[in-house]
């Protein structure tokens, strides 16, 4: 399994940035995808997923209406739109998938495979 980020870099508070994951390697039937970032000194903890079998999504309370996850089946890629970014969204965003169930946790040990990461930084 491999899972590729790209996207990040160095935005102003109340710019835009879209990650991107590119994933191979498996073909599970039903499965969950996720974006999760990891600031300094902070635990890495979850910002939206998404499952594969009905679209459906989650998001943290953080980032709801500035944050959409979405995805390109037919280029195996999911995305992770933020507007109106923060300082405090400062930090290494992370794709995972979980291949055991379908459900789109939020939990990062329920993940079972991870991207290398990608960083955000937003300052001015």
């Amino acid at each position: 399994v491999q899972l590729v980020e790209s996207g990040g870099g160095l935005v102003q508070p109340g710019g835009s940035l879209r990650l991107s994951c590119a994933f191979s390697g498996f073909t599970f039937d039903d499965y969950a995808i996720g974006w999760f970032r990891q600031a300094p000194g902070k635990e890495r903890e979850g910002v939206s997923c998404m499952r594969s079998s009905d679209g459906s999504t989650h998001y943290a309370d953080s980032v709801k209406g500035r944050f959409t996850i979405s995805s390109d089946n037919a280029k195996n890629t999911v995305y992770l739109q933020m507007n109106s970014l923060k300082p405090e969204d400062t930090a290494v965003y992370y794709c995972a998938v979980r291949g055991s169930s379908g459900y789109p946790s939020m939990g990062v040990r329920d993940y079972d495979y991870w991207g290398q990461g990608t960083q955000v930084t937003v300052s001015s």
